[in-house]
């Protein structure tokens, strides 16, 4: 690192690994204070900046990464759990809708998930619960799965958006791009090895393609090492139950590839 005082610390502690090595393990007292704290005694009228002893490594690094700020895409890269991603995303105001006091909804299921569900957004009683997919919509999707041998457990379920748009309309262009990052940074940190994607917004914001869901249907796109399949959204399905013969051949082609691509059983 370019910093002299992150330098010295970390040239210290190879000094102690190395001493370690020749003289056997050893404790140091216990201490709460930051490695650029500890050696910068010149803190007088400076903005605290510590963090705790138990904070994650993302944090660290957000606040002491070579003295500059990092990234958005270099914040979300040290995200290595969906833990840390979740606690990230809690307090990305660029999430946020222009709906005030919504709830992040930021997704459920299996974090070791071979196939991953994304709609769009959530809607009124995800906002409540802060889980996607539990009003209507969500029961119709579990019987789906239920249908095709899955358990909702089995599978992991998100949304492009994290938060709930005004009045449950679709989110817009500027939404979506926005919550893009997290989201592709959340499905690597899952690596499924199947994504279905609920609703054309969803499918066309993914694929960045701008095509009918007719015309996205009964492909399996290579994505981020997965492949991506498009059907309808189950709230379509409530409205439009014409549709529900076309999912049910959506789904059936998803549940054959996954098994061919040994998901978990």
């Amino acid at each position: 690192m370019n910093n002299p005082e992150i330098k010295l610390f970390n040239e210290i502690i190879q000094f102690l690994e190395s001493e370690r090595e020749i003289y056997g393990p050893f404790s140091l007292p216990d201490s709460s204070v930051e490695p650029e704290q500890a050696l910068n005694t010149d803190t007088v009228n400076k903005p605290d900046t510590s963090i705790s002893a138990n904070s994650s490594a993302s944090e660290w690094l957000t606040l002491h990464s070579e003295g500059k700020p990092l990234s958005l895409l270099e914040k979300l890269d040290a995200c290595k759990s969906l833990e840390e991603l979740k606690l990230f995303c809690g307090q990305a105001n660029e999430l946020r809708t222009d709906l005030n006091g919504t709830r992040l909804v930021f997704g459920v299921g299996n974090p070791n998930a071979d196939l991953m569900l994304i709609g769009e957004a959530p809607g009124e009683q995800e906002d409540i619960q802060g889980e996607p997919f539990v009003g209507a919509a969500g029961q119709l999707l579990n019987k789906i799965l239920e249908a095709i041998n899955f358990k909702r457990e089995d599978v992991y379920i998100a949304n492009i958006l994290k938060h709930r748009p005004p009045g449950n309309r679709n989110p817009n262009p500027d939404e979506r791009q926005r919550s893009l990052p997290y989201l592709l940074r959340q499905i690597d940190l899952i690596r499924p090895k199947i994504i279905l994607c609920l609703g054309k917004i969803s499918g066309t914001t993914l694929l960045n393609k701008d095509d009918s869901l007719g015309n996205l249907r009964g492909v399996f796109y290579p994505f981020r090492g997965a492949e991506l399949t498009v059907t309808y959204h189950p709230a379509a399905l409530l409205r439009n139950p014409q549709w529900k013969r076309p999912v049910w051949e959506d789904v059936q082609r998803v549940r054959k590839r996954y098994d061919e691509l040994g998901g978990k059983p």
